[in-house]
């Protein structure tokens, strides 16, 4: 029984599976001659009627559009194999058409290999359903085996084989079928010409494409798009304007390819202003509704920051297709609004849009933020569930994401998972193990890479870099240079200017200038990169003149530049250029920047304009943690601890949580232990107690308050390893004046294998000074030496010092003169030695030696001076010394005052001295009364040191030391009366006189 069309068409697949094997029987009996005469439709027409076989040839024909599936298509392919079709180019194309409309291209393939010699016909069929179905390998098969089989090819042929080529970048192949172009006389063919200027173009030859496209005598608008894309693919953005004025300029009309194109140059270029024009354009020529040029548009505004017009394309397209719910999702990403990056994810799926690879690329580093890892997880799942884990690029960004989230082990297991590996995936993992401090494993997965076969690339070199960076591996970091060299990358801006981070991280400026000195094109980031290298190596006077070369050459200073520039002015003479760049950052838009803003209020508070950084401060519209801390900062380093405290209070009011550098600002400004074990308190309740530099702090407020018991504690709790631990409780138990414990600890210090540092050694020599042993001094100072500390000269002043009041003012002398240069502290400390061993002349002529050497005497060095004239009692030359201090602009400070009375009491010129007291700018120090009183006992002035007492009583009333000054001047003159009265009166006040005590060195050691 045969079935007509209509009854074939109307079998469900189940029923059609049944009637198989008949079908099969039928096909095998009929004597099928040649098909293609009952494939003409006229003939079939006309002998339908009267010829029983032409119309069961006709219904097998027809069989092929009644197969559903794969195993209603297998039997009909047997029997063209069976009854000997394959030579029949109609029964096979039908066959191939239907393979391909069942998506099963390999049933073709294997039907066209049994194909002893193909035609042109199926040939070209064969190709073009191949590359329509992106098999681009297989087109390059088929055409090479046609060739190989004699197979002629025509102008239907080349277009789809060059499209093949482009797409699997296989340059020798369509540069071989250009060839064959010219042999076969189809050069002028146009569609052919527009498939080579695309394949050259796609392959970044544009010169070749334009010639090209230059020997068509007409070419039309697809051809000229054609270009206009290879120049946009390869950035030749001027290019490809131009070519577009040119069309314009012949009467052409730009279409929807030439403006989807045209639109991402201006997204890439930043040219807004132009791409909202062809928006317009699009407007009026009627493809707004376009579903190719909706995402590019909404990329472009989204690159603007315009999502409110982003938002209006997206809701007014009228059909909404997975492009452009990605780049709408893009447009938030891209925009740091990830929530509702999410959310439009969430609409996606309830809108049974199917997210495809783009879409989670896109969406996947919205979770690279820890509050976000939830919604990572989520991610991760839906990849799973749409089976895209597979995918490279979108396990690449899983890969990534949990690298960047700290999850370590989910991103190694993904790495690990991956059925193959490309240069993206190796370049993330290296990255997040740099990203995470694991620079070794870094460095590891870097050498894993090349030993797969992956050549690094520039990213590669970037991420090795930032590694050797962070280890300080000079010779590794050396090595990627030379390497980037080698492979030539040392023309590539991005590695160039990673190298400069390099070398400055590590110190090695002179290689950083020498690279940078190379540098054929350097950008913003170079400059600021060796800028920043100056400021973070000290080099201040290089950067400024370098800041002024970049200005020079009209290189643009940005935020990075100002930033890292804004750090070197804070001296107070330096108030006027921080301003000027105040000024720059008000002119260039950039002083509403938080982060800028938070710089400016450090750079004035360092300058001593505290009140303009306060001023900064308050009209912030935002404030950050590291806003409160620059200000807090500002106001400790003035002093100013009750403002530090207020700035806390208000602070917690305004709901901002404080860091640990928040309390490392307060510690110091506590008046109470109180107040100190609150802080400690919130430090333990919050989690930041493990920061070393809380501890520290924490130990440097116990000392205050001489609670070693805490201090002792909160180094059990450290890490022994970290040596300024070591540093901070060596510093409490030099402000308690336990010294025998500073000298403990280092010993220690040195079982524990911790390497001591400078501070170390500042308070083992503070120690010595405490103990005045000579014979630990000598052994400091040979473990000094030994560890080349001694080169050091904040260390040779700190032992100037040490010998000095050890006695030893011959060794004081010797490491003086042999210091390569002296500094203010250096000639200070020298002359306070020499007046501690009463020699003033020598202290003096010091000082005239200084000034002749081009330094400038600090208030530390008038001090020494003035205490050298005092023990010497040189009058005439201390007020000589003090005027000319005032003088040359050093403001004198109360230890002045204090050594000008001790002068003049010493010399007998008590009524001077009481006179000068009277004088003083502010309120006299209770060592300064105390000196004068000491001076009325010496002279016997009852009178004054009456005077000198009461003062002193209302200053310190618990001070017991004045009344005994007192009750020895009464006594040496004879009052018993007074002198009792002012036993009495300590009696009630319940005070006591404090023991003294002498200290010798019996046995190499100090004893008391």
């Amino acid at each position: 029984m045969v079935l007509n069309l209509l009854q074939w068409r109307s079998l469900s697949s189940s029923s059609l599976l049944k009637l198989t094997p008949p079908l099969f029987r039928f096909c095998c009996t009929f004597p099928f001659t040649n098909l293609s005469t009952f494939s003409n439709k006229r003939f079939m027409k006309k002998s339908s009627k009267h010829n029983p076989i032409t119309q069961k040839a006709t219904n097998f024909l027809r069989l092929f559009y009644l197969c559903r599936n794969i195993e209603n298509l297998k039997p009909l392919g047997s029997v063209l194999i069976v009854r000997g079709l394959m030579r029949d180019k109609d029964a096979v194309a039908e066959f191939i058409i239907s393979c391909f409309h069942l998506d099963t291209p390999e049933l073709a393939l294997s039907a066209f290999e049994g194909i002893e010699k193909p035609s042109v016909f199926l040939q070209n069929l064969m190709i073009r359903r191949l590359c329509n179905h992106g098999l681009f390998e297989d087109v390059l098969y088929v055409y090479l085996k046609c060739r190989v089989l004699g197979c002629s090819s025509d102008n239907f042929t080349f277009p789809f084989v060059i499209k093949a080529s482009s797409a699997l970048g296989a340059v020798w192949m369509a540069e071989g079928v250009h060839c064959v172009v010219f042999k076969t006389g189809f050069e002028e063919n146009l569609v052919i010409q527009t498939a080579l200027v695309d394949f050259y173009g796609k392959t970044g030859r544009m010169r070749k494409a334009r010639l090209v496209l230059d020997m068509i005598s007409q070419p039309d608008l697809v051809t000229w798009n054609a270009l206009i894309c290879g120049y946009s693919l390869n950035e030749f953005d001027k290019d490809a304007f131009e070519v577009l004025r040119q069309i314009r300029m012949m009467g052409l009309k730009p279409n929807v390819s030439t403006l989807a194109s045209i639109i991402p140059l201006c997204t890439r270029m930043k040219c807004y202003d132009i791409g909202k024009s062809i928006h317009g354009f699009v407007i009026k020529s009627g493809f707004s509704s376009d579903v190719i040029l909706t995402p590019a548009l909404i990329s472009m505004y989204a690159d603007d920051g315009n999502l409110f017009v982003a938002r209006n394309l997206f809701d007014s397209a009228s059909e909404k297709n997975v492009v452009i719910w990605n780049s709408m999702i893009s447009a938030y990403a891209q925009n740091q609004k990830f929530r509702v990056a999410f959310k439009m994810f969430q609409q996606m799926l309830q809108a049974n849009i199917q997210p495809n690879v783009v879409t989670f690329v896109s969406i996947i580093p919205c979770c690279e933020n820890p509050d976000n890892f939830w919604y990572g997880k989520s991610l991760h799942a839906h990849v799973m569930k749409y089976r895209l884990d597979s995918q490279l690029s979108v396990a690449t960004a899983l890969l990534s994401m949990y690298a960047k989230l700290g999850d370590l082990n989910s991103a190694e297991y993904i790495f690990y998972q991956m059925p193959r590996r490309n240069i993206l995936s190796w370049n993330s993992m290296i990255s997040g193990y740099g990203y995470n401090g694991l620079s070794e494993a870094s460095l590891a997965a870097f050498c894993g890479m090349q030993v797969e076969g992956f050549d690094p690339d520039a990213i590669s070199i970037i991420s090795i870099l930032s590694a050797c960076s962070k280890l300080e591996a000079i010779l590794l970091g050396k090595a990627a240079h030379a390497f980037s060299f080698r492979k030539g990358f040392d023309s590539n801006l991005n590695i160039s200017n990673a190298l400069l981070a390099f070398y400055s991280d590590c110190g090695q400026l002179s290689s950083c200038f020498k690279l940078f000195l190379k540098m054929a094109l350097r950008n913003v980031i170079s400059w600021n990169t060796v800028i920043s290298g100056c400021v973070h190596n000290g080099d201040t006077e290089k950067a400024v003149a370098l800041l002024h070369e970049m200005q020079q050459e009209e290189c643009k200073l940005d935020l990075v530049t100002l930033i890292s520039i804004i750090p070197i002015f804070s001296m107070t003479e330096n108030l006027i250029q921080g301003m000027s760049l105040h000024g720059y950052t008000i002119k260039t838009g950039f002083a509403c920047d938080v982060s800028l803003v938070n710089a400016l209020i450090s750079m004035y508070s360092n300058c001593g304009d505290i009140n303009s950084g306060m001023s900064l401060f308050e009209v912030m519209p935002w404030r950050s943690i590291v806003s409160w801390n620059a200000l807090m900062t500002g106001y400790r380093y003035h002093n100013l601890q009750n403002e530090v405290i207020t700035s806390f209070c208000q602070m917690i009011r305004e709901g901002q949580e404080p860091n640990y550098v928040t309390l490392l600002n307060l510690l110091p400004a506590c008046s109470t232990l109180l107040q100190g074990k609150s802080i400690h308190a919130f430090a333990v309740r919050t989690g930041v107690i493990v920061e070393i530099p809380i501890i520290t702090s924490l130990i440097s407020m116990y000392a205050r308050y001489e609670n070693t018991n805490s201090c002792l504690f909160l180094f059990g709790m450290g890490e022994k390893k970290d040596i300024a631990l070591w540093n901070a409780v060596m510093s409490a138990y030099i402000k308690t004046r336990n010294a025998k414990e500073v000298v403990t600890f280092f010993c220690e210090l040195l079982h524990a294998r911790v390497e001591p540092d400078f501070i170390t050694f500042l308070s083992l020599i503070s120690a010595c000074v405490q103990l005045s042993c000579l014979n630990l001094s000598n052994s400091i100072m040979a473990y000094i030496i030994q560890k080349g500390f001694d080169k050091h000269i904040v260390i040779s002043n700190a032992l100037i010092d040490l010998y000095a009041r050890c006695g030893n003012i011959s060794v004081a002398k010797k490491i003086f003169e042999d210091l390569p240069s002296k500094d203010a502290v250096s000639w200070s400390a020298m002359i306070n030695g020499y007046g501690l061993h009463g020699d003033s002349n020598a202290a003096l002529a010091l000082l005239s030696q200084m000034k002749h050497s081009g330094i400038r005497p600090d208030g530390c060095t008038y001090t020494s001076v003035l205490s050298a004239c005092s023990h010497g009692g040189f009058a005439d030359q201390g007020w000589m010394i003090f005027n000319s201090m005032v003088e040359e602009g050093v403001p004198p400070r109360m230890e002045h005052y204090a050594c000008m009375v001790d002068l003049l009491g010493r010399t007998g010129q008590l009524s001077e001295a009481y006179n000068f007291v009277e004088k003083l700018p502010c309120k006299p120090s209770t060592s300064l009364l105390e000196s004068l009183l000491g001076a009325c006992t010496v002279h016997g002035n009852v009178e004054l040191g009456e005077k000198i007492s009461r003062l002193l009583f209302q200053l310190d009333p618990k001070n017991s030391g004045s009344y005994v000054i007192l009750y020895n001047i009464y006594a040496a003159a004879g009052r018993w009366m007074d002198a009792n009265r002012v036993r009495s009166d300590m009696e009630e006040r319940q005070l006591r006189k404090l023991p003294g005590f002498s200290l010798v060195e019996g046995n190499s050691h100090p004893v008391e």
